[in-house]
């Protein structure tokens, strides 16, 4: 009896995996002939020169960690184009020193509609009119709090960043189509 066990436990643990159970939010919706995949640069409405490359350059980082794909900058030759509209970045003050009363906080938050389009079947795998992806940072110096634009001039990661958590945040939820 003690014998059977371990077996009848291996024995079921075998057959709930080949029942197609999966980590909730991991499933891959994209379909199986899509091998290739364009990024082409990102529309930039925004008045942060570079967002549209640094951003673009982040999602297609991110989708060659997956491994499964082939990521190019082209949206033609391609099974699936992935497409963006960025719109202005939004900054909020989060804190203010308590002598001078100015910014010692501040989030910023890029605002973005993005479509992963099926070019084979001509099928929208995922769309997101408001793609919102906020970072928070510590001011430094006197950088105006309205200007993202010298934010990103005088602190390099402030930028990478915030590409770094849009690309996870617009690839997850597009090869998951959540």
């Amino acid at each position: 009896m003690t014998r059977l066990a371990p077996a009848a436990l291996a024995l079921a643990l075998l057959a709930v995996s080949a029942c197609g159970y999966a980590l909730a939010g991991r499933e891959n919706t994209v379909p199986i002939h899509v091998k290739r995949i364009g990024v082409p640069a990102f529309e930039n409405r925004s008045t942060i020169p570079d967002l549209d490359r640094v951003l673009a350059d982040a999602v297609r980082t991110e989708l060659r960690s997956r491994g499964r794909y082939v990521i190019v900058q082209d949206a033609t030759g391609v099974d699936a184009v992935l497409t963006a509209v960025l719109r202005p970045i939004k900054m909020n003050v989060l804190a203010l020193t308590d002598q001078t009363r100015q910014a010692s906080k501040y989030s910023m938050t890029v605002d973005a509609s993005v479509e992963f389009k099926d070019l084979t079947t001509n099928k929208v795998l995922w769309t997101d009119a408001a793609v919102n992806v906020s970072e928070e940072y510590e001011a430094t110096g006197t950088i105006a709090i309205n200007d993202p634009a010298a934010i990103f001039s005088q602190d390099d990661n402030a930028l990478k960043r915030l590409a770094k958590a849009f690309a996870q945040k617009v690839v997850s939820a597009a090869l998951e189509g959540s």
